[in-house]
Parts: C-alpha cells; structure tokens; sequence
C-alpha cells in the first residue's frame, strides 16, 4: 500500500474538521497506521488502518513509511529515554501510551531502542502477537485516568476507545465509536442479571461489567475511568440523561 504510513508522533489528535480549533474526535498513537485520504494547506484528511476512522490530522505529525512493529507497550505508559547506546540514558517527560507499537532496534540492559536514540524500558513491551484476555487487568489500568471525549490514552479517553483498546491489544477489530459497537453482536436490550464479561450500551455511552455487580466506564460527568454499581448506573443514566440500556453483549 503506497499511501500507507505509521505515526511516530506519541499522540496525534484527530479533528472532524480541517481547523486547528475543531474538536477532537479520536487520536492515532504511535506505531498505528493511516492512510491520507486527501490534503490541503495545513491538514491532511486521513483514514485509521485498524478501524477505518476518517478524520483530519495536523501536516506536522511525525510519521514514516518504512515500519516493522515487533512489540507493543502493555503497560498504562511508557517511559521515554533519551541517548546514545554507549551513553547513560536520560529520563524525559514523555511517555508512550499503551498499545502503542514500536520496532525492537537495539537492547541495552534493561531498555530497549524503538527509534534513534530513543529508549523504553523491556518490561513495559511484549511481543505484538501476544493476547490477554483478562479484559478487567486491562480496563484497571485506565482507572482515573481523565475522561476526554475522543481520547485513546493516560492523559485522557472516551468510553468507547476504553472498549476498543481490549480488542484492539488482542488483534481483533472493534470499532471506534459506540454507534457502531453496538451493532457488532447480537444481544438482549434488558437483562436482569449481571455477569463479568457483559457491555452494557446506551445511546452514546458503553460500560463493561467486572463482576455480577460493578461495571467500568469513562464517564463523563465523573470526569474520570471509574467503577461504579451497575444497577445504580443504569438508573443513574436513566434519570439524569434519559437513557434507557440499548443493548447487552459478552465481551
């Protein structure tokens, strides 16, 4: 694919319009690839290669064409050191977020190089083949972390990127937004009881249950990823926003 690229930009904003002051629908972190769609003077209007999102990045990312990704980060963020390999490494304020993917160029220690002079720790990275299916290690990993509409990482994310980053790190394809989440598998609108495993939808907004009584989410009027009783939840959403539970799957 000649149009094909990978972001080596830590996080990159992805906008619903060509204008630096539109908001912000996804992100694409680093390691994942997009295609460019189109251009103008200052954006570029791209499409995510894993779930095909369509929106407008910034000309100024950082991206290459030649990439190999042979790992990827398991850990909520990783931190990024600076320096030569025969040169103590210096800790800097930057870190890649979880799933993103990166090359193996160099071991030292207990670093690894993903880009020239640019060092990880080996323990934040696994093969990119590995799975984990133990969604609820995965989803914990988030707790507190800000809720940020259109977000995908530490510094911020939405309820469906929450979702999506479980089967995103299991090398499956799972949409980005939850209008389309929602139409993935067949399900019950209305469940009496609750078991670890089920996505709870409403329009607009997804939670995973942990266990028989308590779901995660990114919710927004928290501000944060938090745990919250399932059966308090959903009365919750129904009295302050007027939703009712659309549909009920198993992860």
């Amino acid at each position: 694919m000649p149009n094909k690229y990978f972001s080596k930009s830590l996080t990159i904003n992805v906008l619903e319009k060509p204008n630096k002051n539109s908001n912000i629908s996804s992100q694409i972190i680093y390691g994942e690839g997009f295609k460019i769609l189109s251009k103008n003077k200052n954006f570029y209007k791209v499409k995510n290669l894993y779930d095909n999102y369509i929106g407008f990045i910034s000309k100024k990312v950082k991206r290459d064409k030649k990439f190999n990704p042979t790992h990827k980060i398991k850990t909520l963020k990783s931190k990024v050191y600076l320096g030569s390999e025969n040169r103590k490494k210096k800790l800097t304020s930057k870190y890649l977020p979880f799933g993103s993917k990166v090359e193996l160029l160099k071991k030292n220690k207990n670093l690894i190089m993903f880009d020239k002079n640019k060092w990880i720790k080996f323990n934040d990275i696994c093969p990119v083949s590995n799975k984990d299916i133990n969604f609820t290690k995965i989803f914990k990993l988030f707790l507190n972390c800000p809720y940020k509409w259109g977000g995908k990482t530490f510094e911020g994310i939405d309820c469906s990127a929450l979702v999506q980053i479980f089967y995103k790190f299991n090398n499956k394809f799972f949409p980005r937004d939850t209008i389309d989440q929602v139409r993935q598998k067949k399900g019950p609108k209305i469940k009496k009881k609750f078991k670890k495993g089920d996505i709870i939808f409403w329009k607009g907004h997804v939670a995973v249950c942990i266990n028989s009584s308590k779901l995660i989410h990114a919710y927004g009027p928290k501000k944060k990823v938090v745990i919250m009783p399932i059966q308090k939840t959903i009365a919750r959403i129904e009295k302050t926003a007027k939703l009712r539970v659309k549909k009920i799957f198993k992860i």
